[in-house]
């Protein structure tokens, strides 16, 4: 039977209505623990007060104007994205990306893909051919993994040595994710180019690339385009989100969180070594690795009222909102606990 919406996500049988910080309202009256943050995308919970307020200000003024003007806001989110990292310049886009790869193959040409954390392999794969290394600090669907301590700067010294760009996805890990504004400056290594978006607009649709002015040098007037990207309505909300992520104290309360989440995270994996096997991850990025299959938590979680995601690996995701309460996370990890409790004898 055709649906009205086409089939391409396996959708939970949730129709969420209204949500406010952590949690989230379906249509039907249920209340939900959103420990998915939309898919790190609302790092500031769900209808943010500072955030509305930006928006509603912004909507009552001017929603989209396009590219060929100046964009004020677009202008003072940009110079603010410059000042706070490795930047020279930024691009403005509407997503972190968009391209859905099964069945629509071939793949695009040019790429290779090497294992994860693995210097010597990703040294081994370059050729005179090579332009780039592209890699995403903390991984997230691939398994929510961060890398060994040097890995980075090793990826900086193969590009060093052989005159390539180091390219970061912070698509996921960054704005805020792992207790920094990007997940990169735990390293300490830069890179030349790196795309961020959904944190950035928490919830509005909104993605960056920024770059070195060396890295950007072609893109030129009439080089790339984007009819929605970085309008005002957008940058509204980014600009919105800066002012909290970058007010003093900030980060210090996620890593504080991060660490008490982690820690009562690795007291469940203890207690139940035949259904999970560790904690991994970073910041408020985390996952378990899973002995049983991740997505079954999933929805033994939801049945009880939390929302959490599965991962490549088998690994249990959890991306509670960077403004999380302890008592917030008491509560989730209450519900894992109870979900694991009553899993069927193994």
């Amino acid at each position: 039977m055709i649906t009205p919406v086409m089939p391409t996500y396996g959708r939970w049988d949730v129709a969420v209505d209204h949500g406010a910080g952590c949690y989230l309202w379906a249509a039907d009256g249920r209340k939900f623990l959103d420990f998915t943050s939309g898919i790190a995308v609302t790092s500031l919970g769900h209808c943010h007060p500072h955030v509305i307020e930006a928006l509603t200000e912004q909507a009552n003024k001017l929603w989209h104007s396009s590219n060929l003007f100046r964009i004020p806001g677009q202008e003072r989110l940009a110079e603010r994205l410059v000042q706070n990292s490795f930047a020279d310049t930024v691009f403005f886009n509407n997503s972190g990306a968009e391209a859905y790869l099964k069945g629509f193959g071939p793949a695009m040409d040019g790429f290779d893909h090497v294992a994860w954390d693995n210097l010597n392999e990703m040294r081994a794969a370059v050729t005179e051919h090579t332009a780039a290394i592209i890699v995403e600090p903390v991984q997230g669907e691939g398994g929510v993994r961060a890398p060994s301590p040097n890995y980075l700067k090793g990826l900086r010294d193969v590009c060093d040595e052989f005159g390539l760009l180091l390219i970061y996805d912070e698509v996921q890990c960054g704005m805020g994710r792992t207790g920094k504004l990007f997940a990169h400056e735990w390293a300490g290594v830069a890179p030349d180019i790196m795309a961020v978006a959904k944190a950035l607009g928490n919830g509005i649709p909104i993605g960056a690339c920024l770059a070195t002015e060396k890295a950007a040098v072609g893109m030129v007037a009439g080089s790339h385009g984007s009819t929605f990207g970085g309008n005002p309505l957008s940058v509204a909300a980014g600009n919105a989100v800066l002012d909290v992520m970058l007010e003093p104290g900030f980060f210090d309360n996620v890593n504080a969180n991060a660490k008490y989440l982690w820690g009562a995270l690795e007291t469940l994996v203890g207690k139940y070594p035949k259904l999970f096997e560790r904690v991994q991850g970073s910041g408020l990025l985390l996952g378990i690795r899973c002995v049983v299959t991740a997505g079954d938590v999933v929805a033994k979680a939801r049945e009880k009222g939390l929302l959490v995601l599965a991962a490549g690996d088998n690994v249990l995701r959890i991306l509670p909102p960077l403004v999380v309460t302890k008592r917030e996370i008491d509560e989730a990890v209450a519900i894992l606990d109870q979900v694991a409790g009553e899993w069927p004898a193994q």
